[in-house]
């Protein structure tokens, strides 16, 4: 409901001329069906981040939307899903080329429209560039295995797509999610119907415009919208795979909404990831390393950001004082500005729960070592902005360490005994990624086996490695992205006996 509030406040309010050089995209309708089409759900603006005002309409998908969508998807799956693997990784690689065509373009698109640094969201596109190439050259791997069962029989198994597969993906990455998750479901020879993040749809809009007549009719899809969009997917009996990349609330309505169809899932959701420093660690790494994994570029938007960073009491204040030191480097900034090192947030409403969350930290009794404020920078003002924060002495029984706050706070828990740190470091119900800095190897391996999460760097933090699987345990989701184990979960087995 507040979701919608805002896009219906923000649609009242006359659509300005945004002062930026982005060149906003021509279509703001629903894609499906090969062609454009008016969303029968009406239209809802959408702004920018970086300044408040209005991006002009953009295309609300309802349940007859979604229907229409799905109908086009499931008529084009037969023909799509007998297209030799080689000739899809052919398309594949013409959106590759097309994306690293256009990667400034699409980057100020994003900047605009999600708040994100311009330098940043260039490295975005060219990401899902790379991921489209990445699956293209994986089509062959799609294999099956023969087992011997005695003269006159053979017995071997295929893998098969699934068929129309929805993909929800969230307003941090927009371009590089939209345009990268439909790569491994279209090489594995399933029809994808791609749900951009309302808060910022503008770049699915013209990644599809780009890539227009590349695939056959109804083989990808964009249909913008908001809940009712997302739960019309999610429901709809012809779509058997759904997958998201958002919160784990609303990891746990897809959820819910699936098995009502027994539908395949694979959820990327939130986290709330230690990042563990021990007594023996390289300081001066283990300060660039707590920074860099709070991904304060894009204001700590990030499910994979560390944001508990455990210090032992040995290096605690050496530590503090060096991010203290360094910290400055980000500073909420204008996001077309090339210089910018820090974004806005994607919202207002997601600003005001950012803030709630500082405020309640200092009411648990964390203190206050950096930033907390909304910027007063005059040419701030109309944007969505909050500092990047630091709290000291924060205890694992506070909310601000066990909740997911998708903003730029960095909680700091000092330690000393390793079983009580391992007990409050696997607490939370998330386990996205962990960040372990020490120099004794043996150290490393007992604390990454220790460690509930399903992706750990040891003496670094933030960056992820094409073709190894990234994804959670517990609560932060289900199945594996970035890898072969992607392209294989779009696929289902199927066993041939054969008697000759």
């Amino acid at each position: 409901m507040q979701e919608l509030q805002e896009r219906q406040a923000a649609a009242t309010t006359p659509t300005l001329t945004p002062a930026t050089p982005a060149a906003l995209p021509q279509h703001r309708d629903l894609y499906y069906a090969g062609a454009w089409h008016k969303p029968r759900g009406g239209y809802l603006d959408t702004l920018n981040p970086g300044t408040g005002e209005s991006l002009g309409p953009c295309a609300e998908a309802n349940t007859a939307d979604i229907n229409a969508a799905v109908a086009a998807a499931h008529k084009a799956f037969p023909q799509w899903s007998r297209t030799k693997p080689a000739d899809r990784a052919v398309m594949l690689r013409k959106v590759a080329a097309i994306l690293r065509d256009n990667a400034t373009e699409l980057a100020m698109l994003d900047a605009v429209n999600c708040g994100n640094p311009v330098a940043e969201m260039t490295r975005d596109v060219l990401n899902a560039a790379a991921q489209f190439d990445f699956f293209a050259g994986l089509v062959t791997e799609l294999k099956g295995d023969t087992m011997p069962m005695g003269e006159g029989v053979v017995n071997l198994s295929v893998r098969e797509p699934f068929g129309v597969v929805g993909r929800i993906v969230a307003y941090n990455h927009p371009l590089m999610f939209t345009a990268a998750k439909s790569a491994a479901p279209l090489a594995a020879g399933n029809t994808v119907i791609m749900k951009p993040p309302y808060q910022a749809p503008l770049s699915a809009y013209r990644f599809m415009e780009l890539i227009d007549g590349i695939f056959p009719p109804g083989v990808i899809s964009i249909m913008s919208g908001g809940t009712e969009c997302g739960s019309a997917l999610t429901a709809h009996p012809d779509v058997p795979y759904v997958s998201l990349i958002g919160s784990v609330p609303t990891g746990r309505a897809v959820a819910r909404s699936a098995a009502e169809k027994l539908k395949h899932v694979s959820l990327e959701l939130g986290g709330k990831n230690p990042c563990i420093v021990y007594g023996d660690a390289d300081i001066e790494r283990a300060i660039k390393g707590a920074i860099a994994g709070m991904n304060f570029t894009w204001c700590g938007q990030s499910c994979g950001s560390t944001s508990r960073l455990f210090l032992h009491e040995s290096i605690h204040d050496e530590v503090v004082a060096g991010i203290l030191k360094k910290i400055g480097h980000y500073k909420p900034g204008i996001p077309t500005d090339h210089a910018t090192t820090m974004g806005a947030i994607v919202s207002r409403a997601q600003q005001q729960k950012i803030m709630g969350y500082i405020e309640l930290a200092q009411k648990e009794g964390a203190t206050l070592a950096y930033g907390g404020k909304i910027p007063s920078a005059p040419e701030l003002q109309g944007g969505f902005y909050v500092e990047p924060t630091v709290f000291t002495g924060v205890s694992q029984d506070m909310r601000i360490a066990n909740e997911e706050v998708f903003g730029p706070v960095l909680s700091v828990i000092k330690w000393s005994d390793e079983e009580a740190m391992f007990e409050q470091v696997n607490r939370v119900e998330y386990g996205l990624t962990a960040a372990i800095f020490t120099k004794d190897l043996a150290k490393a391996h007992r604390t990454a086996s220790r460690v509930q999460s399903g992706f750990i760097w040891v003496n670094n933090a933030g960056p992820h490695f094409l073709g190894t699987g990234y994804g959670g345990y517990k609560q932060s989701g289900i199945g594996r992205e970035e890898s072969i184990e992607e392209l294989l979960s779009f696929t289902q087995s199927k066993n041939i006996n054969i008697t000759l």
